[in-house]
């Protein structure tokens, strides 16, 4: 199987994207640590999958915007399973605020968790990986990103992301570590609930395939990254958005 026996982290695991990509790893035989704030959510999502996917997943509950739960729940993965192959960073967080309105504890809230937990997995994970000498980190930005179609705290913090994966890629490529950020589109996923019916047809409107995203087409590209097939990519942001902006 494609990913037999890696050991694969991925955050923001209880639902949509991060769900999708436990998913996908573990039935192509990953031993997978299905990390999420949301305990509950991710008991689910665990109990769900772990009866039929071919490799094995464990829950770690984590708050990713926190240095001391980030370094918990990497510690965790590798006193079980002795190592970290891939780092899937999905877990993110929005909210529909005008810029002039933005209150200071949703900007905090927003890149706290959206580039801040970011950049806390990858450092911890490339500490082992570095040991290893080897290792995939994947980040996920979003295409409002690139567009700056989406409320600032989100655009800013999605931006920050791809500048983060393009820095720490040339700085970890000679520890035998890759780096790369999938770009996604909008997705059909639960965070897109929150957005009014309006909008979400003038995205699809916006984009040339014709449809929005699903979490698999995200987790496909996830699985392609972390994969040997794509062992000469790094510092990439990919988009995987129907073809709605290019980077």
């Amino acid at each position: 199987m494609k990913h037999q026996d890696q050991v694969v982290l991925v955050t923001g695991a209880g639902q949509g994207m991060g769900q999708s990509i436990v998913r996908y790893f573990a039935d192509a035989g990953a031993k997978v640590a299905a990390v999420d704030i949301n305990t509950q959510a991710l008991k689910a999502t665990v109990d769900e999958l772990n009866g039929w996917v071919n490799g094995e997943i464990i829950a770690i509950t984590a708050n990713i915007s926190k240095s001391d739960s980030v370094k918990s729940a990497i510690e965790t993965v590798v006193e079980k399973y002795g190592r970290l192959d891939v780092i899937v960073n999905v877990a993110g967080v929005g909210s529909i605020d005008g810029f002039l309105e933005t209150p200071d504890e949703n900007w905090d809230k927003v890149i706290g968790v959206n580039l801040t937990g970011t950049f806390l997995c990858c450092r911890e994970a490339a500490k082992v990986m570095h040991k290893q000498g080897a290792g995939s980190i994947i980040n996920v930005s979003s295409t409002a990103a690139l567009t700056g179609e989406g409320p600032s705290h989100y655009c800013a913090s999605k931006a920050g992301v791809m500048g983060l994966t393009r820095s720490i890629a040339r700085e970890l490529a000679s520890s035998g570590i890759r780096v790369n950020t999938i770009v996604p589109g909008p997705t059909n996923t639960p965070m897109m609930a929150d957005i009014p019916e309006e909008w979400t047809q003038k995205m699809i409107d916006a984009i040339p395939l014709g449809r929005m995203g699903e979490s698999d087409d995200i987790a496909k590209v996830a699985s392609f990254l972390a994969c040997d097939d794509s062992g000469f990519i790094t510092g990439q942001n990919i988009a995987v958005n129907g073809g709605m902006a290019f980077i």
